[in-house]
């Protein structure tokens, strides 16, 4: 006999036909349910009651469900909550997924996505722990990397679409992965895929899948990224590099959620979990045309952004020791040491590649180096990309001009924004540059 206490969730909302239809509905899977007419009796059994999860609507007789979501995240921020809209209100959904909402659902409510809804949500982690599985693959005490942590603790919690910027080699599948992982997805597929990497004429078949026939070639039926990731997470990298035709359909497979395979007649339901990412300005590619505003709205419901290796130098020597115990586990060998002068060189180093390069100059160098000891010179760090107490390097030692212009313009930007105590404002206009300029010079260059 199953002596184990049922999970409680909280309904609130002040249509009697709602509530009961969510009462018998969850009834049936077996969870005792809490109802609520309004904001105040949500607050108050709230109080009262510990929850495993709270479905409530958007308008209430005395605020919103926006309150409601902001209220449990102040107190409870472990507790899941979904939101009820109005079919349609696609602003409201993403204004509450913002706000920390689980995820959401739309009047008339369909009974088989709510039970679906229900169990993902009861399947998330209980508090704690979390920080501490993140911790072991996302290596670094600095403070950009301890908001990372912190962001990505939170993020796993929701059903929310993630846009991850960063530059290319800092870790954004790894950042992808771990919100998958903590998630209550980690038990389903996690599909990554390189969007600059697949042919166009391609792309649509890749996507989702086509049937037999459809095309010279299509010797059998093949499902698409969509429907493996079903159930899972798809995580979209460089989209950015999508063509405009693509797009439109990746739209469509989004709000819809359904797809239709090159050659089929029917469209197939599919749950995925999207995370995208670009090395990119995805903001600057919309004002450009070469990337469609409304998709972009739909996939940065919310940014993370990953910190490049100079934001956190001091994560250096930790990264590389840890590099260095891989490579001596990989090969066999005892492990080497880094020369404190080598150590130093790698600190003043720009790595424009990230850690992925940061990796690559380990591996060159615990290859080259004698007496298992990395000296400098093993290294073969490129002298353009080395500063000198955080200094510009020498016009005679630059070899990347674009990696050289950023630093001067790093450079000019921080002394404008120090000369005017950071008013950024009176820095654009000091360096004759409109504010929205600014904004994303601020942000490319990891200063915003």
């Amino acid at each position: 006999m199953n002596t184990s206490p049922r999970q409680k969730i909280l309904i609130v909302d002040d249509e009697p036909d709602i509530r009961e239809l969510l009462e018998i509905t969850l009834g049936r899977m077996k969870l005792e349910t809490f109802s609520a007419r309004n904001l105040g009796e949500a607050q108050a059994l709230l109080q009262r009651e510990h929850f495993d999860l709270c479905l409530t609507d958007m308008r209430l007789p005395d605020g919103t469900g926006l309150e409601l979501v902001q209220h449990i995240q102040q107190r409870d921020p472990h507790l899941p909550v979904a939101m009820i809209t109005a079919y349609g209100s696609l602003e409201t959904a993403i204004n509450a997924l913002k706000a920390g909402a689980f995820d959401f659902l739309t009047k008339p409510v369909e009974l088989p996505r709510l039970r679906e809804l229900v169990s993902s949500a009861l399947r998330l982690p209980t508090a704690g722990g979390l920080s501490t599985a993140i911790e072991r693959r996302l290596l670094g005490d600095s403070p950009p990397m301890a908001n990372l942590r912190r962001q990505i603790d939170k993020l796993a919690r929701s059903q929310a679409p993630v846009y991850i910027s960063g530059e290319s080699g800092s870790g954004k599948e790894l950042v992808a992965r771990l919100i998958h992982e903590q998630g209550p997805r980690a038990g389903q597929p996690f599909v990554p895929v390189n969007c600059g990497a697949i042919p166009s004429e391609l792309m649509e078949s890749e996507f989702f899948g086509h049937r037999k026939g459809s095309f010279t070639g299509a010797v059998e039926d093949k499902p698409g990224l969509f429907q493996a990731a079903h159930g899972g997470t798809l995580f979209l990298d460089e989209v950015a590099d999508l063509p405009l035709s693509m797009q439109v359909k990746l739209l469509r497979a989004i709000q819809e959620k359904a797809v239709r395979s090159v050659g089929g007649q029917q469209e197939t339901v599919v749950d995925v979990r999207i995370l995208c990412a670009t090395h990119k300005d995805l903001e600057a590619e919309v004002s450009a045309e070469r990337f469609r505003q409304d998709l972009y709205y739909r996939l940065n419901v919310i940014e993370l952004r990953v910190p490049s290796l100079r934001e956190r130098r001091d994560d250096i020597e930790a990264l590389a020791m840890h590099v260095l115990k891989r490579l001596a586990k990989d090969t066999g060998q005892p492990e080497a040491r880094l020369h404190p002068q080598a150590l130093e060189a790698l600190k003043n180093y720009r790595f424009p590649g990230n850690v992925r390069e940061l990796e690559n100059v380990l591996e060159r160098a615990h290859t080259l180096c004698e007496n298992r000891t990395i000296e400098a010179q093993d290294l073969r760090l490129s002298e353009g990309n080395c500063t000198a107490d955080g200094a510009m390097a020498d016009l005679t030692q630059v070899d990347n001009l674009e990696d050289y212009l950023e630093s001067v313009e790093r450079k000019l930007i921080l002394q404008a924004l120090e000369e005017t105590r950071w008013n950024r404002t009176a820095a654009a206009q000091r360096l004759s540059l409109s504010f929205r300029s600014m904004r994303y010079r601020l942000k490319k260059l990891g200063l915003d």
